[in-house]
């Protein structure tokens, strides 16, 4: 009797993904950009049924598996949808530069401080011609560290619409940034 017991959450386990894969991965695959995502998020998903599984019955399975799927799409697009100064590297004809990379780098010369010193006035007066709700949401994110969970607690504003504002300064502080990049590749 004790193997039947033990065996009865394995069977149960694999009727579930029998019965749900393939309405899963469609719904899964819907919403993110490649198979390879869809599948990854899909794992995902079966790896957390079957450590839950175990510890406590769900009552309405096929509800639980795609909100657990709703959050893990929505962990992926975080993940990918937090833009950081990383995103504001340029390619030349002498490879890629980012300001990232001058910002953090460990030898201070002279002309690593003007870069410095440069950049972040640059930064800031570009910043300065941002809408204000981009302007902060930028700030916030970037420069204070803060999570998009953090900033939506506090202001009340949307996940997405924050990531969305952010996108929109990264892409305003890109262009107007080029030009400094620019003048960096002149020298």
């Amino acid at each position: 009797m004790p193997t039947e017991m033990a065996d009865q959450p394995r069977q149960n386990i694999t009727s579930v993904v029998k019965t749900y894969s393939n309405r899963l991965f469609s719904f899964i695959r819907s919403r993110v950009p490649t198979t390879a995502d869809a599948e990854d998020v899909l794992q995902d998903v079966w790896y957390q049924f079957s450590r839950v599984v175990d510890t406590e019955p769900i009552e309405q399975v096929s509800a639980w598996l795609f909100r657990v799927a709703r959050n893990r799409i929505t962990d992926r697009f975080r993940k990918r949808s937090e833009d950081s100064l990383e995103e504001l590297t340029f390619e030349g004809e002498a490879g890629e530069i980012s300001f990232r990379d001058i910002l953090l780098a460990e030898n201070n010369t002279p002309e690593t401080e003007m870069l410095r010193e440069v950049f972040w006035e640059a930064l800031f007066e570009a910043l300065e011609e941002l809408p204000e709700n981009q302007r902060e949401v930028f700030v916030w994110n970037e420069l204070e560290d803060q999570t998009f969970q953090e900033i939506s607690d506090r202001t009340g504003v949307n996940i997405k619409t924050l990531i969305s504002r952010k996108r929109y300064a990264v892409q305003h502080l890109r262009q107007r940034l080029q030009t400094l990049y620019e003048e960096f590749m002149l020298y």
